[in-house]
């Protein structure tokens, strides 16, 4: 068993690392009314990171999920505007990876170069007021264009691969880079007898008649990114825009979740490091009773506590993404690291604010804002709750 990376994969990691600090280490906008911006979007899908698991073929990096993820990390150390990591990464595996591996040629054609280059930006909307944990309960729902899914008494037509297209309607809560996308990823009940076999996913032209958008969200934190209702209202959608077969929408959902809980969590885990970092260093220079506090082991050992919970997350995500690239099982050692990441976040975050005292509280230090980022990845992709559920349910419970 090896843990060292190789050489190409350091050689990235630092080339990112150092890209990412010398382009977009500015210090975000303070406070909730700071949104996202093309031009430090471009900048990001400049050096390469709107497009890491993209096939080579459509301007991409062609990366696995582990290199993925490795870039990422890079990008969430070197960042520290969380929420535009967070925006990138979202666009790029829960929108981009599902048009990847479901979509037919011609849209893979259409979407993925764009999505690449970073000319286009995707949402990802499935979060519905009454369906976030429960998404074999969507109330947007999918029809076939001129009533021809289903015959007179619902039995299934000899139409319903006409290709003439689904007539979408119903509204998204909560998509997380809606506001400014071009493109949105969304799934919908095409048969509500059937729970989650009923669902069917889509990738939706945002310049469609029916989409509409509603203003950015305010968020406790990831301001860089920016969140949306989306509704559509007799919306058509082509056929050739379903992602998989109709029906397959669950499966595209939850193949996409496995690459964003083993992926984008890496974006914390760089946060931990950037921020362990300076933790660290505020310990050595700040003194208190004629010592630096570094002395202290309340504080020393709060340290040292920060880094275990770091380096034992950032070991269950490279696993996750390992088994991920391997095509095995990978559903326990996903659940595993997006919990023991998320919370490791929180925890560091709220540690990093009581080592900085009365400074961590303030907003210019940046120490608190990171715990503001850090709060809502227990929620997003899966709830801490719904991950036990899954680890539970791994173990035969």
């Amino acid at each position: 068993m090896n843990f060292d990376l190789t050489d190409d994969q350091q050689k990235r990691y630092d080339d990112t690392l150092e890209a990412v600090r010398y382009h977009l280490d500015g210090e975000p906008e303070q406070g909730a009314e700071h949104i996202f911006t093309r031009t430090r979007w471009k900048e990001a899908a400049r050096l390469g990171l709107t497009s890491l698991c993209v096939p080579d073929e459509f301007g991409g990096g062609g990366l696995g999920a582990l290199d993925t993820s490795l870039s990422l990390e890079a990008f969430g150390r070197g960042c520290a505007d969380t929420g535009l990591v967070f925006a990138v990464a979202a666009h790029l595996l829960a929108c981009a990876v599902p048009i990847r591996d479901f979509a037919g040629p011609g849209v893979r054609e259409e979407l993925l170069g764009g999505l690449a280059s970073g000319e286009l930006i995707a949402a990802n909307a499935m979060t519905e007021d009454d369906a976030g944990s429960d998404i074999g309960r969507l109330d947007t729902v999918a029809r076939r264009d001129g009533d021809g899914r289903h015959g007179q008494h619902g039995e299934e037509s000899e139409e319903s691969e006409d290709g003439r297209g689904y007539v979408l309607d119903g509204e998204k809560s909560f998509a997380s880079n809606a506001p400014a996308a071009d493109v949105i990823v969304t799934y919908a009940t095409t048969d509500a007898r059937a729970g989650f076999l009923g669902l069917t996913a889509f990738a939706v032209p945002r310049e469609l008649p029916g989409v509409s958008v509603g203003e950015p969200l305010r968020k406790m934190g990831l301001h860089g990114c920016p969140a949306g209702r989306v509704a559509f209202t007799a919306c058509r959608v082509p056929a050739s825009h379903r992602l998989g077969t109709e029906g397959q929408g669950a499966a595209v959902f939850q193949h996409s979740m496995a690459w964003e809980r083993a992926c984008l969590f890496a974006c914390y885990l760089g946060m931990m490091e950037r921020q362990l970092e300076r933790c660290v260093e505020h310990a050595q220079e700040r003194r208190q009773f004629g010592r630096a506090i570094s002395g202290f082991q309340a504080v020393s050992h709060r340290i040292a506590v920060m880094r275990q919970r770091l380096d034992a997350a950032r070991l269950l995500l490279r696993r996750a993404c390992w088994l991920l690239d391997e095509g095995r099982d990978n559903t326990l050692a996903v659940a595993l690291a997006k919990v023991s990441v998320s919370e490791a976040a929180v925890a560091n975050s709220l540690d990093a604010v009581q080592i900085f005292g009365g400074a961590g509280f303030l907003a210019p230090t940046g120490i608190e804002r990171n715990l503001r980022d850090a709060v809502p990845s227990t929620i997003f992709s899966g709830t801490t709750e719904v991950q036990r559920e899954l680890i539970a349910r791994e173990m035969g419970l």
